[in-house]
């Protein structure tokens, strides 16, 4: 068991009047267990949470209009165990549930259906989790962590083609080929210890043996340390903040540290 001490700090400054959706706190779900948690921001209007994608965690619709701060802190106990991925058998596609079939399909960012190729020719005789553990392999060994390399319009292709992304790229590449070959991938937001720079940080999420499975291609988090905040078809369903206008984002600040 891990436990870790969260604070995310955000500061923002909306022109006009704007609805947001906020996603920073850390969800209740199977491997981690919220000890203490608050959520403080300067007066909005109309606060109210809804479920987040999957019924997995919480956003927060709230609006605002000029100077706005929150800080989110939290203890969470993460008793997620580490799991051997290449051990874990294959499910056939027609065995899936359906929560789970959803996740073979292709999205905005993860474009797997370009992949097949791909697949075939170097992944032909994997599968499962042995197909899993070769992904995460081959995307951690063949692409380089450079900040400012890609943007909100980049996708798992654009990423594939340059080698290079920040965590979001690599978990699009890891989703799309995962797909690809079969296995059902989201993506996750998590908070981790570890992650340089510190931030929000974003992984893979697969379904094997029965469970979905976090993967971190980049290596910079393992899933026994892994505070789950939400999940989603790739980034465009995990952002932290998404707002309905015009806004400017004058500083983030998270801390993540065993306690």
């Amino acid at each position: 068991m891990t436990q870790l001490r969260i604070t995310t700090r955000l500061d923002y400054h909306f022109p006009q009047p704007s609805d947001c959706l906020l996603q920073v706190e850390v969800a209740h779900g199977p491997g981690q267990r919220i000890v203490s948690e608050s959520l403080s921001t300067t007066p909005v209007d109309d606060f109210r949470r809804v479920p987040a994608e999957s019924g997995l965690g919480t956003r927060a619709w709230f609006g605002a209009e000029g100077s706005w701060q929150a800080t989110y802190e939290a203890e969470v106990e993460v008793t997620r165990p580490g799991v051997d991925l290449a051990a874990l058998p294959a499910t056939p596609s027609r065995l899936l549930p359906g929560d789970a079939t959803s996740y073979l399909m292709p999205s905005r960012y993860c474009q797997s259906d370009v992949f097949l190729p791909f697949m075939a020719s170097e992944f032909a005789d994997h599968r499962g989790g042995a197909l899993a553990e070769a992904i995460r392999a081959w995307v951690h060994e063949s692409m380089s962590y450079v900040s400012g390399t890609s943007d909100a319009t980049t996708t798992a292709a654009d990423s594939f083609m340059a080698r290079q992304g920040v965590c979001r790229d690599y978990a699009h590449v890891v989703i799309a080929m995962a797909r690809a070959g079969g296995i059902p991938a989201r993506m996750a937001s998590v908070y981790a210890p570890d992650v340089d720079p510190p931030d929000l940080h974003a992984v893979a999420e697969l379904w094997l043996d029965g469970l979905w499975r976090l993967v971190d291609a980049t290596g910079m988090a393992d899933p026994s340390e892994m505070a789950v905040i939400g999940v989603g078809r790739d980034a465009a369903e995990i952002s932290f903040m998404t707002v309905m206008g015009a806004a400017e984002l004058r500083s983030q600040e998270v801390e993540v540290v065993r306690a």
